[in-house]
């Protein structure tokens, strides 16, 4: 059963917490996390492109000139992809990307993303995360003292607005409660801090 170090927001080492086996422990399927990554860019994918066919564009009614004895290649309009302001060829049209997998993978995806966060020592667990004022100064540090320099998933037990507030000014950092965490976020991030109550309640939804 994996074990982590429990910090407070100085960085100091105040416990332990055992990570459930069944979560937190399992090989990490890479194929999987793939594909629940390329599911999830795909869902975010706002597929409002556009372009006009040569059947859209406006002008070339009129054939340019005659079929034979010009000299020239035959044309039937101007507005052929070949022309300028001519047509799109297999014009992109607004479309919907989304698409789902199935339930078993994508808490496979899950408990491998979070095993992995373990396994590659990426996972920090801190007793609490809170503070009295909208301070960005003050997650900022707890950062700098738990050794989260670059990006960061912060994960909440509860939604926290002065905590929220206080980190979204910071590049690369991202903050997420329980049931808002996806397998992309946990692997986009070069840390992956989790308060302790928060831990409890992803082991309650994914063991």
């Amino acid at each position: 059963m994996p074990t982590v170090a429990v910090l407070n927001m100085q960085g100091q080492e105040v416990g332990t917490v055992e990570l459930s086996e069944s979560v937190f422990g399992v090989t990490p399927n890479v194929p999987v996390m793939n594909d629940m990554v390329k599911n999830y860019l795909a869902n975010q994918r706002q597929g409002t492109q556009s372009a006009l066919t040569r059947a859209e564009v406006s002008g070339g009614g009129r054939k340019p000139w005659r079929q034979k004895d010009t000299g020239r290649a035959r044309q039937g309009s101007t507005r052929a992809p070949q022309w300028t302001h001519g047509g799109i060829v297999f014009a992109p049209k607004p479309r919907n990307y989304r698409y789902t997998l199935n339930k078993k993978v994508r808490r496979l995806a899950m408990k491998s993303a979070l095993s992995s966060k373990v396994l590659d020592n990426e996972m920090i667990v801190l007793d609490a995360i809170s503070t009295d004022s909208f301070k960005t100064k003050t997650i900022a540090a707890m950062l700098k003292a738990v050794g989260s320099e670059k990006k960061a998933l912060i994960v909440l037990d509860s939604v926290d607005e002065k905590v929220i507030v206080s980190a979204r000014n910071i590049p690369g950092v991202k903050t997420a409660q329980v049931n808002t965490l996806n397998v992309y976020d946990i692997l986009n991030a070069d840390k992956f801090i989790v308060v302790k109550d928060a831990v409890a309640k992803i082991e309650e939804v994914y063991a």
